[in-house]
């Protein structure tokens, strides 16, 4: 009998857990995937929006502003890679313009800081790159770039550490309500909770519809982008955006905080929860729209494509309360953007509505509240060497293209919710994130978690259940096999 189940450990999830780990409660987080951080947060934009763009009033402008100060924090209590770059909203006309005035009054009700309309010669200083056209530009200092799928791993881990459970590979097929409880049952498992705290994502509509009566529908949105190698780090030095339209905030480009540059997304709507496809028309697109903020891009230097999917909703805002039809169901639903700006401020809601009906909160004693990780590329050569003198295995570089240590790789390997997949290590270490996307690396990183691990090589793989790297040995002897 669990206090609470938290359903779904993107950053949302993650964030709920960090929260509740703080406390003598026992939690349970079921994530269907076989990593934590493997839906919409490991495919998107990674921005931290400073906060101008939603409608002053809604949840959104609120839990956007709290969360993105509250991650400035995070970052460095959890050892985050974030990049506080600040962002521009492109003008191109005087339309543009009427756009950027309402976003700056936005703004300034929602409670930004240092938010202020630049003219062009400013723009251009600050983006020589930038496309002549335009006009004018809304700049927010505070905005910035972060690792995603990383906080979602760091406030997972920490959770962890204080005793949260995490189960991966365990996909919630039916919640049934008895009485005071839920039970709630898995593919191979059943739970039983007080309380539920939906965070299924782009899954969350078809949860709550297991236990309580309908009222929203999520509607997922697909975006499609381009990552450039890092030699592309000078293009921009700022997220830029065009004014935003009915279907998002648009295409942008931005650096990441891994120095490479992001390029998109486009929007197409009513999208499968299962299509996480790039195509030829999306990506055209993506080319068309941002040749409107910069024309010159080199598209020969890209080194990746992949898709993403957001959670819209039926409803305009964030969908954060307790369950119309079932108490004790907490909903986390239709957390589009910002969503990952928002994610710290949400797992604090979250946690003011489990309090407001019923949730007993004692705070833990030797509550462990952060984590270090050792990268080797960010040390000084004098740290380097030391780090190596006490361990020789930072000095055994396995991924070349991003600069990542055997050492660091079974560091990763020891850390709570050890990956098992070639895709888990590179979100945690960045080996395979390179221009070979692992093409040299990824056999050398294969071995070293069945090594490790202690699991056959032929069971490790790539991204996710099913996704083979070897099947066995071509030759056992003088037989192939």
């Amino acid at each position: 009998m669990y206090d609470i189940i938290v359903i779904g450990c993107g950053v949302i999830g993650a964030s709920v857990a960090y929260e509740l780990s703080k406390y003598n409660l026992k939690v349970l987080v079921l994530e269907k995937e076989i990593d934590v951080a493997d839906g919409t947060t490991k495919a998107n934009s990674g921005i931290l929006h400073s906060g101008y763009d939603p409608e002053p009033g809604t949840l959104m402008a609120k839990l956007n502003v709290e969360g993105s100060k509250r991650i400035k924090e995070l970052v460095k209590k959890l050892d985050v890679q974030y990049n506080e770059c600040g962002s521009l909203v492109l003008a191109f006309n005087k339309e543009d313009e009427k756009t950027l005035e309402k976003l700056l009054d936005n703004g300034i009700k929602n409670g930004v800081e240092n938010l202020r309309i630049i003219d062009k010669e400013e723009v251009e200083k600050l983006e020589p790159n930038i496309n002549k056209t335009v006009t004018k530009a809304l700049y927010s200092p505070g905005a910035g770039v972060i690792d995603p799928w990383e906080l979602c791993i760091a406030m997972s881990q920490v959770a962890v550490s204080n005793g949260i459970e995490i189960k991966l590979n365990s996909e919630v097929v039916d919640i049934i309500k008895e009485d005071e409880k839920f039970i709630v049952k898995t593919d191979d498992n059943t739970y039983t909770s007080k309380y539920i705290v939906n965070a299924a994502g782009i899954n969350s509509d078809k949860v709550h519809n297991m236990v309580c009566e309908k009222e929203f529908e999520i509607k997922p949105s697909k975006g499609q982008y381009f990552i450039l190698d890092k030699s592309q780090k000078d293009l921009v030095k700022h997220v830029l955006f065009q004014c935003p339209s009915k279907l998002g905030k648009g295409v942008l480009i931005a650096p990441t905080s891994h120095t490479n540059i992001i390029i998109g997304p486009n929007a197409e709507s009513n999208s499968k929860i299962s299509d996480k496809s790039t195509t030829f028309e999306g990506l055209n697109e993506v080319k068309e729209k941002i040749s409107k903020t910069i024309s010159d891009v080199p598209y020969w230097e890209n080194i990746n494509n992949f898709s993403g999917l957001r959670a819209n909703s039926t409803e305009s805002d964030f969908i954060i309360r307790e369950a119309k039809s079932c108490k004790n169901f907490i909903d986390l639903a239709g957390i589009k953007s910002p969503g990952l700006a928002s994610c710290a401020a949400i797992g604090l809601m979250c946690l003011d509505i489990l309090k407001n009906i019923g949730v007993d909160f004692v705070e833990k004693e030797n509550y462990i509240d952060s984590r270090k990780i050792i990268r080797i590329k960010h040390l000084s050569p004098e740290e380097r060497a030391e780090k190596i003198k006490e361990n020789p295995l930072y000095g055994n570089i396995i991924c070349r293209c991003i600069t990542v240590s055997e050492g660091e790789i079974i560091d990763s390997l020891k850390m709570p919710l050890p990956p098992k997949t070639l895709g888990a290590v590179k979100k945690r270490t960045g080996a395979g994130m390179g221009r070979c996307l692992g093409g040299f690396c990824g056999p050398k990183v294969l071995d070293i978690i069945s090594r490790e691990l202690n699991i056959p090589p032929e069971e490790v793989y790539n991204t996710n259940f099913g996704s083979y790297i070897i099947t066995g040995k071509t030759k056992e002897g003088d037989q192939y096999v």
